[in-house]
């Protein structure tokens, strides 16, 4: 993989090891609690930690599954469980319902349940079908327990480990097997939807050991996760380095990588280690990579992951897919399986059925019963539809151009001009940091990247000729589309108003040389208007504090106007915030720290640039 000196995703030290609960001890109940009342279709056991059915259907095949309990996964009712080891993951209850798991057996954080446990539950959901259970050696005990208590019922109980981990090559694994991840979460929807349909045993079981054999999964994380109660471990990632192949109860990975390559790098890189089949000790599934596979794609938020991250590898997986020549039939994404609060996401593949030949399950059956509906609260929704291409979901705009004025109005030197508007760009992203920093204090940390994102666009309408001093009323328009498009939020608004209602004010001008005077006119005409989508007057600890001294100062000389924004922008750190962001920041907690405020600064920034 190329190494490139990017920014991370996240930078983190380690994962913070606090945690809202009670006490250690009793999160585990507390959560079973919390399920109980967000889904009344659920009844628990607290003395075995079993989450069930309330009403099952007796006449249906019921799956058991269990394992260790962790935040921000989901349990599933279906008889079967499918970890290899001690299960660190919570996602068993939370997909408990119908047309998913009869019930699940929670044990301890990253520890499995007993097999008493899991006898305890195969009887709360014994019924006339049959059931599969499974985590090797207490549900393997339970299963042996109950066969040799209940010899008549002993055809009627079935056991499967699913192992989806491709991390973990053959040889390493010879004798555990693969690590159960989230690929176990389509297994529970698959046979759930087929036992809630009416399926026999054996057929529910074929159909989830058929999928179980088409399965791989590869995880990558920014840092590992905090177990409540216990100390904050030293084996932390850097905080530009990331690792591949990490089990969800902790376990270190296969790999690690500095600095984090970028999405667009990482992600191809996953891909091609879940689908290769020229690796002896890691080919797992039978990809043919010939342009005729296809996959069912679940992206998986190991805890720690915002919904915009998220998002992003989601798209940025299925283009990778697009490119290795693998159709892709449904998309889910979200906390299926999650390792607490571990900041990374793992990428499922669940290859499909050859067309041409016949399998134990059609693609039609399977993608159908990905999509029977269910009431599991920890089940994701989905579109139960093939995804778009980049082409039918993009819109694309033809034959519109941006809005342009037909008045022209020149620079007194068009090259000095322009040389001016890069140097202000320039400035602006060299102080991104040192604004992003005083933003972190006194508004929501983005102001930095909002005013660099703004300069950015504006370099790039400078160099393929959008903005030019030849034409000053299109470059002030050009501006304002800029500062909408690719700044957004009130930073953008603002901008964006001021510089179009510039551009407005410097048209109705009658000269066709932009001097002084004639900007001096222009700028208060466009600051009035900008007052009236406002309520921000100086002194604000706003943008509008230098901005309305750049304005005033402007007619009596640059030199002054320069001065004043700079007194103004300092002035800041002394003022009571009365509009803005840092209006919520608690006013004399700002004035001991000193910070300016980081629109105004910005400000500052892009004036004295303009000056030098």
């Amino acid at each position: 993989m190329t190494r490139h000196q990017v920014t991370p995703l996240r930078t983190f030290q380690s994962c913070p090891p606090k945690h809202f609960l009670n006490n250690p001890t009793d999160l585990v109940l507390d959560a079973l609690d919390g399920l109980g009342v967000l889904n009344p279709h659920l009844a628990i056991d607290p003395a075995y930690r079993v989450v069930y059915l309330a009403n099952p259907d007796r006449s249906k095949v019921a799956l058991v599954c269990g394992g260790g309990f962790w935040p921000r996964t989901f349990p599933l009712c279906i008889r079967r469980w499918v970890p290899c080891t001690p299960l660190s993951r919570s996602s068993y209850p939370f997909v408990t319902g119908h047309g998913m798991l009869s019930a699940a057996v929670c044990g301890n954080i990253f520890a499995s349940p007993s097999a008493g446990q899991v006898r305890r539950a195969i009887d709360l959901v014994n019924n006339d079908a049959g059931n599969y259970t499974g985590d090797v050696l207490n549900f393997g005990l339970a299963k042996e327990q109950y066969a040799a208590t209940h010899p008549d019922k002993s055809d009627r109980v079935k056991f499967l480990i699913v192992g989806d981990d491709v991390a973990v090559g053959r040889e390493q694994g010879k004798i555990v097997g693969r690590r159960g991840l989230a690929g176990v979460c389509l297994v529970y929807k698959i046979a759930g939807a087929l036992a809630a349909r009416g399926g026999s045993l054996d057929e529910v079981y074929s159909t989830a050991e058929y999928i179980s054999s088409r399965l791989g999964t590869i995880g990558v994380g920014l840092e590992h996760c905090h177990v409540p109660g216990t100390a904050v471990p030293d084996t932390h990632l850097g905080t530009n380095e990331l690792e591949i192949g990490l089990g969800i109860h902790n376990e270190s990975g296969h790999r690690r990588v500095s600095p984090v390559p970028p999405l667009n790098e990482l992600i191809p890189n996953l891909i091609q280690t879940v689908t290769s089949t020229s690796d002896p000790d890691r080919s797992f599934v039978p990809f043919k990579n010939d342009g005729t596979d296809r996959v069912v794609l679940l992206i998986n938020n190991l805890g720690g992951l915002g919904e915009l991250e998220l998002c992003a590898i989601v798209g940025e997986t299925k283009k990778a897919l697009d490119k290795h020549g693998i159709k892709t039939m449904r998309v889910l994404a979200g906390s299926f399986m999650t390792s607490l609060n571990m900041p990374g996401f793992s990428i499922t593949l669940l290859l499909l059925p050859e067309m041409e030949r016949e399998q134990v399950v059609s693609t039609d059956l399977i993608l159908s019963l990905l999509d029977d509906p269910n009431n599991a609260p920890g089940w994701k929704w989905s579109s139960k539809t093939e995804p778009k291409s980049i082409a039918e979901r993009t819109s694309v705009a033809s034959g519109t151009a941006p809005p342009s004025s037909q008045t022209f109005l020149k620079a007194p030197d068009a090259r000095s001009f322009e040389i001016a508007i890069e140097r202000a760009c320039r400035a602006v992203l060299a102080a991104e940091g040192e604004i992003t920093d005083m933003d972190k204090i006194a508004g929501d940390g983005d102001c930095g990247l909002t005013l660099s994102a703004g300069a950015s666009g504006a370099l790039q309408s400078l160099n393929r000729g959008a903005i030019t001093g030849d034409d000053v009323i299109n470059s002030m328009i050009m501006i304002s589309n800029v500062a909408e498009e690719k700044m957004g939020g009130t930073s953008g608004a603002l901008y964006s108003i001021f510089f179009s209602s510039l551009a407005q004010a410097l048209a109705r001008s009658s000269a066709t040389v932009a001097t002084i005077e004639v900007w001096s006119h222009a700028l208060k005409s466009a600051l009035e208007r900008l007052y009236t989508y406002t309520r921000a007057r100086p002194p604000s600890r706003t943008l509008i504090d230098p901005l309305t001294a750049f304005v005033d100062a402007l007619p009596t000389g640059f030199d002054d106007a320069v001065k004043a924004v700079q007194h103004a922008a300092e002035k800041t750190r002394d003022i009571e915030a009365k509009a803005g962001r840092s209006a919520y920041v608690g006013g004399d907690w700002l004035k001991e720290q000193k910070v300016p405020d980081p629109g105004a600064w910005g400000v500052k920034v892009i004036v004295e640039a303009l000056a030098r």
